[in-house]
């Protein structure tokens, strides 16, 4: 992931915030995350000015929450697998929920949502398919989630900018927030297959 390699600077901000969750539940957490996610999805539906703000702040939040349940969990040695179990879940069915409401909404293309949908879930699987054949949970890859939360937040802005109506018309409205849509359909379907290579040449190996 290319955020991965700047987690050194997401800890800065990280961690004295999970200093002072320390006493809450990381599954409680991950179910705001959850939460949080389907209000950013049913405001990008809405798709009026004030609820595309609305949203680009909620995936802001979504993003910041997602970090923290794992954060605390290990800082406060509540790290289960069945903790893990809840937040990979959840972060699915809160990628399908935003992406949906996007492509549902004026902002975007049913086609397009599809495609973002499906190149998601494929890459997610890749991962955790690595991990259900032992190979331990496979994250690499040219595009992992807090990647794809970051070009939402921006293309949410962008969006609003650019043109907050979502004008146009036709089966794929090439708004910046649909070209996002397409996006995470192409680089979810290129980490999909590097993890899956990767995979495929580790088992070679054993």
């Amino acid at each position: 992931m290319v955020l991965e390699s700047r987690r050194d600077i997401a800890d800065r901000v990280l961690v004295p915030l999970a200093e002072r969750l320390r006493n809450v539940s990381p599954n409680v957490l991950s179910w705001l995350a959850f939460g949080v996610a389907v209000l950013a999805g049913l405001a990008f539906y809405l798709g009026t000015p004030l609820f595309l703000i609305l949203a680009v702040f909620l995936v802001l939040a979504n993003a910041l929450l997602d970090a923290l349940d794992g954060k605390v969990a290990k800082m406060t040695g509540h790290a289960t697998r069945r903790g893990d179990f809840l937040d990979h879940v959840l972060d699915r069915y809160a990628d399908v929920i935003m992406l949906g409401g996007i492509a549902l909404g004026r902002y975007g293309s049913v086609l397009a949502g599809l495609l973002a949908i499906v190149g998601v879930l494929l890459a997610s699987y890749m991962g955790t398919q690595a991990q259900a054949v032992g190979l331990g949970r496979d994250y690499a890859g040219l595009m992992g989630r807090a990647d794809r939360l970051v070009i939402l937040f921006v293309a949410g802005w962008i969006q609003f900018i650019a043109d907050p109506l979502g004008l146009g018309g036709g089966p794929l409205v090439l708004t910046p927030l649909t070209l996002t849509l397409l996006l995470f359909g192409v680089l979810g379907q290129v980490t999909a297959i590097q993890r899956g290579v990767s995979a495929w040449r580790r088992l070679g190996a054993a």
